[in-house]
């Protein structure tokens, strides 16, 4: 969600912040400020809306010189997306100026209380809040980390906090509970930021800051305590992309980029995943083989994007593993008190490691003593920090909101599991891992072949680009791409879209198809016997009442043809493997969609990278 970026050093701290937000503007915001640390006291602006505007009010002012700053891009949640709720906020006499990700859940009383002490709030923020207080404690005496270690106390709920004052001008101060916040170390500099992406270009080293902690920056210092003052450390670690990795690279929007990238994404995530002995292995392993072998059952949670990617690797979990295997959305999962215990495995999967509702089931299953594997993009983010086990997708950056590369390479790391259980557990021997492991490394060139004939189906999306409704059918794997296809839809073309199981149509869906309604069908691969025949007669089904048929079937599959409107033919491929080449065109048919009715790809509305809040 909200993006954030803190410099001290020697350039133009004005300008490292700027370009920092627009590296994070993928997050997806609605308003964007900065406050910089001048020889005068605090320059702050701020604006709603796109940092264009940000940028219009900065070119009307004359912006003091200044080495020490802090930025900020909001996605809204106490108050609305206006100039006055917008960050940073000053406290009550300006001698402090802060920004804030996540959600202060006591904020209500704390206001009350600083309302009664005389305090007048300018905006409807939680935010406002912390600065007041901050800025009370600064006022009493404590140094700026001092007051930010006391705040953080009074505190609850999730949060990063970025904060800067006049009192300390060489100096930026942060805190993190439960929200993104990563610093990148400089030489005669040094950032703090809520991603990496917003100091990639100028450093590559990073620390990753733990649960409760504060760190100060200054140009040549690092310093990390916990929120009692006590001396703390981070952990240091390398960022393996550079700058060009997460440009767009001649595309007009990243997520043709990133659709364009999946084939070496899914290249990525399987390399050097079997030993020199054979052994498929993990990125981080804290569990014994004996854990793994009492494992009875499997929980996958996720969300969005990431619990399509679970549903489709139930199918490979209990077909390889032969363990039970349920799926949950994260944000219902500790809220209906599962049956969970240290015989349960927790599959957590977020691309960006901070999704906080699956963050929150995660703390809930190892409450309950759950073994909890992730799978993640974002090496050092909390989820996987907070995991037994980690499986780390190596899709590179993804920038635009709606998720492209990350949800198949999410697929491929869950089969890497499935495997990797069915090693330990001896329910495969290695020569069948080895061949299933073999037709993965396929799939990236049947993921090429895909993209090299699609025109028809961007023809078809400029075609439709009035359609208000879109029907997705599926069955087997086919049922969640199905699921995936509707919500690119939704998310890029702002339409009602939705995906059903074929089998379910006769079951009420069937009501809404009627003359001219596009309907998607994914057809399971010809060698399917029985589940292709019910597929071909929910084809003949939708048409018979008048449906636009977009089948996506098999190279060769002729029995699909003359119920087929339009035919995308596919890559032939294992039925575990179809999702991978099956999903492709849905993307793109959304992504020309919403192209064709003017709507900016990367940056849907009202829509965030990273749902860093519940």
């Amino acid at each position: 969600m909200c993006g954030i970026v803190g410099y001290v050093g020697g350039q133009a701290s004005l300008e490292v912040v700027i370009d920092g937000l627009r590296r994070l503007e993928y997050r997806g915001y609605d308003s964007a400020g900065v406050a910089l640390v001048t020889n005068d006291g605090l320059f702050t602006e701020k604006r709603a809306g796109k940092l264009s505007n940000l940028d219009v009010a900065l070119a009307d002012v004359e912006t003091p010189p200044s080495t020490t700053g802090i930025g900020h891009t909001r996605w809204a949640t106490h108050g609305a997306p206006t100039d006055r709720n917008a960050h940073p906020h000053l406290g009550r006499q300006g001698r402090v100026a802060l920004v804030h990700n996540g959600i202060i859940e006591n904020f209500a009383a704390l206001r009350s209380k600083l309302e009664a002490a005389g305090h007048e709030l300018e905006s409807d923020t939680d935010t406002e809040v912390a600065a007041h207080l901050l800025e009370a404690e600064v006022a009493a005496g404590a140094d700026l980390t001092e007051a930010m270690q006391g705040v953080c106390r009074q505190l609850e709920g999730a949060f990063t906090l970025v904060a800067v004052s006049p009192d300390a001008p060489d100096r930026v101060v942060a805190a993190r509970r439960n929200s993104p916040l990563v610093v990148g170390l400089g030489e005669g500099e040094n950032f703090v930021a809520s991603d990496v992406a917003a100091f990639i270009e100028h450093t590559r080293e990073a620390l990753e800051l733990g649960q409760d902690q504060v760190v100060t920056i200054t140009r040549d210092e690092v310093e990390v305590t916990d929120f009692r003052g006590n001396p703390a450390e981070g952990k240091p670690f390398h960022i393996d992309w550079d700058i060009a990795a997460a440009e767009k690279g001649g595309y007009d929007y990243f997520m043709l980029k990133e659709i364009d990238e999946q084939p070496r994404a899914i290249a990525d995530t399987l390399l050097g995943r079997l030993s020199e002995t054979g052994q498929l292995q993990l990125d981080e392993m804290r569990l014994s083989d004996d854990d793994l072998r009492a494992i009875d059952k499997i929980i996958i949670i996720a969300c969005g994007t990431a619990f399509h990617a679970g549903l489709v690797a139930k199918y490979a979990i209990e077909h390889w593993t032969r363990i039970p295997c349920e799926v949950e959305l994260s944000s219902e999962f500790r809220y209906r008190d599962p049956i969970i215990d240290r015989d349960t495995m927790v599959i957590a999967i977020s691309q960006s490691g901070e999704t906080m509702d699956t963050l929150m089931a995660l703390r809930h299953a190892r409450g309950q003593r759950a073994k909890v594997l992730a799978i993640s993009n974002s090496n050092g983010s909390t989820i996987p920090r907070e995991s037994d086990a980690v499986l780390y997708t190596r899709a590179g950056p993804e920038i635009a909101v709606a998720s492209t590369k990350a949800f198949l390479t999410q697929i491929v790391a869950c089969y890497l599991i499935a495997l990797y259980l069915a090693q330990v557990r001896g329910t495969k021997y290695g020569d069948e891992i080895a061949e299933i492991v073999g037709q993965l490394e396929e799939i990236p060139a049947a993921v090429t072949e895909v993209l090299a004939s699609l025109e028809p189906v961007r023809e078809l999306a400029r075609e439709m680009g009035a359609a208000r409704l879109v029907l997705f059918l599926g069955r087997h794997v086919g049922y969640p791409v199905a699921l995936e296809g509707a919500l690119k839809l939704k998310e890029l073309a702002y339409i009602h879209a939705e995906g059903f199981a074929a089998g379910e149509l006769k079951h009420g869906p069937i009501a809404l198809v009627e003359q001219g309604t596009p309907v998607f069908v994914v057809v399971p691969p010809k060698g399917r016997g029985p589940l292709h025949d019910k597929m071909i007669s929910s084809i003949q089904e939708v048409r018979a009442r008048g449906a636009r048929t977009i089948v996506l079937a098999d190279q060769g599959d002729d029995r699909v043809l003359p119920y087929a409107d339009q035919l995308v033919a596919l890559p032939t491929v294992p039925t575990l493997m179809q999702p991978l080449v099956a999903t492709v065109p849905l993307q793109v048919f959304a992504c020309e969609m919403a192209m064709v009715k003017g709507h900016d790809v990367d940056q849907p509305r009202n829509l965030a990278k990273s749902v860093t809040v519940e």
